[in-house]
C-alpha cells in the first residue's frame, strides 16, 4: 500500500530594504520591497520600487547549481538567502541596478540573482502591498496580544508581589510571636531553676548545720571520758594498797568498816 507524503507549506517573508542606487533622486530610489515565498528546493521574488516591478522564480536545478558554488547544501543555502532576505541586516549592503551595466568580479561575498520585468506590473505591485498589509495588520494584531498579555502578566506579577509582601509580613510576625513565647518560656524555665537551686542550697545549709553541732558536742565529750578515765585508775589505787576497793567483796567492805569505828572509839 503506498502513502503519499504531503508537501510542506511554503513559506512567505516580505521586506522593505535599503539600497543603493545610482541615482538617489529617482523615483522610487534608495528603497525596494521584496516580497519571497520559500519552498523546500526552490523559491520565487517579487520586488518593486514603487514604479517598476521585477520577479524571479528560481528553479530547482538552479538553486542546486549556486549552493554548489556556495560549497552549501541546499537547505542552508535557501536558509541563508531566506535571512537576509526577510530583514534588513546592517552589516550587509542590498544593491539594485540594471543588469546591462555588467558585473564586476570580487573579494566580496555577494548574492546576485538576475530578476525579469514582470509581465504585469500593477498585480505584481499590488500582491506586494497586499501582503505586506496583510502581514502589517498581523504583526499589529500580534503586537496588541502581546500587549494585553504583558498587561496581565504585570497584573499578576503585583498581585503576586503583593501576595509576597504580606507573607513575609505574617512570617515576621509569626516568627516574632514565636521568638518572644520561647524567651518567655525560657525565662520561666530559667526562673525555676534558679528557685531549686536557692531551695537546693538551703537544704544543704539546713543538713550542715546539725552535722556541726553533732562534730561540736563530740570535741566536749572527749575529754569528759578521759578525766573519768583518770578518776577511775585513782579510786582503784587504794585498793592496791589495802586502802579498800568498790568492786571489793562484802567481807572486806565490812572489815573496813569495823576498823574505823574502832578508831573513832580509840580517840574518844
Amino acid at each position: 500500500m503506498a502513502t503519499s507524503t504531503a508537501a510542506p507549506a511554503p513559506r512567505h517573508s516580505g521586506a522593505k530594504l535599503s539600497v543603493a542606487v545610482e541615482d538617489p533622486k529617482a523615483e522610487g530610489g534608495g528603497g525596494i520591497f521584496v516580497k519571497a515565498t520559500w519552498h523546500p528546493t526552490r523559491f520565487s521574488l517579487a520586488v518593486t520600487d514603487g514604479a517598476g516591478a521585477w520577479v524571479a522564480e528560481a528553479s530547482d536545478a538552479e538553486v542546486r547549481l549556486r549552493a554548489e558554488q556556495w560549497d552549501q547544501p541546499v537547505a542552508e543555502y535557501l536558509a541563508l538567502a531566506e535571512r537576509y532576505l526577510a530583514f534588513q541586516h546592517p552589516s550587509s549592503t542590498y544593491s539594485f541596478y540594471d543588469a546591462g551595466n555588467g558585473h564586476r568580479r570580487d573579494t566580496k561575498l555577494e548574492w546576485r540573482w538576475k530578476l525579469q520585468p514582470s509581465p504585469n506590473t500593477q498585480q505584481t505591485i499590488a500582491e506586494i502591498l497586499d501582503f505586506l498589509m496583510d502581514a502589517n495588520i498581523r504583526l499589529s494584531e500580534e503586537v496588541v496580544r502581546k500587549t494585553q498579555s504583558f498587561d496581565k502578566l504585570k497584573q499578576e506579577s503585583e498581585k503576586c508581589l503583593q501576595q509576597s509582601e504580606r507573607f513575609n509580613n505574617e512570617k515576621a510576625e509569626f516568627e516574632q510571636a514565636t521568638l518572644s513565647k520561647f524567651v518567655a518560656v525560657l525565662n520561666s524555665k530559667k526562673a525555676k531553676l534558679r528557685q531549686l537551686k536557692d531551695k537546693l542550697t538551703e537544704l544543704e545549709s539546713v543538713d550542715k548545720a546539725p552535722k556541726e553541732e553533732d562534730d561540736n558536742s563530740t570535741d566536749r565529750t572527749e575529754p569528759f571520758e578521759e578525766g573519768s578515765d583518770k578518776e577511775a585508775s585513782l579510786n582503784e589505787e587504794p585498793s592496791e594498797t589495802g586502802g579498800g576497793d568498790l568492786h571489793s567483796s562484802p567481807e572486806k567492805t565490812g572489815a573496813t568498816s569495823k576498823g574505823r569505828r574502832g578508831c573513832k572509839r580509840t580517840r574518844k
